[in-house]
This record gives C-alpha cells, structure tokens and sequence, in this order.
C-alpha cells in the first residue's frame, strides 16, 4: 500500500483494514524518504515490517527484500 494515497494516508488506511480483519498483511511502499521510528511512534497499531522505498525491481522483491526488525 503506497504511504501517500489521496484523502487519507497508507497508514491510516491499513488501521482501518485491521478493524476489519486483523490478520491482512500489507506492505507499505513510498518514492518519499520516510521515518522508520516516527512512523512507529504515530501508528503502533500498525506492523511495518514491510517498508519498501520506489523505485523497486522485480527480482528485489521476489528474491532480497528484507523484512524491518
């Protein structure tokens, strides 16, 4: 899900999927710079182990994405 979406932000968005199903995986992807901890300050109800910065390849994300701790 891209963290810049008109009316609302990716964030938000994904909070308001989890109401509804709590077990949706998602994953967040921006062309913008982004703050990993800020992020997590502002949306802890929100798992961001998927973070992906654009522009991205095929092959990254089939075989060396790697997952934030």
């Amino acid at each position: 899900m891209d963290i810049n979406i008109p009316n609302i932000n990716g964030f938000e968005l994904c909070q308001k999927i989890l109401e509804l199903d709590v077990n949706v995986r998602v994953c967040f992807i921006t062309g913008g710079e982004a703050n990993y901890e800020t992020l997590r300050e502002l949306y802890p109800n929100v798992n961001m182990r998927c973070f992906i910065k654009k522009p991205v390849s095929i092959d990254y994300l089939v075989k060396d994405y790697p997952l934030l701790e």
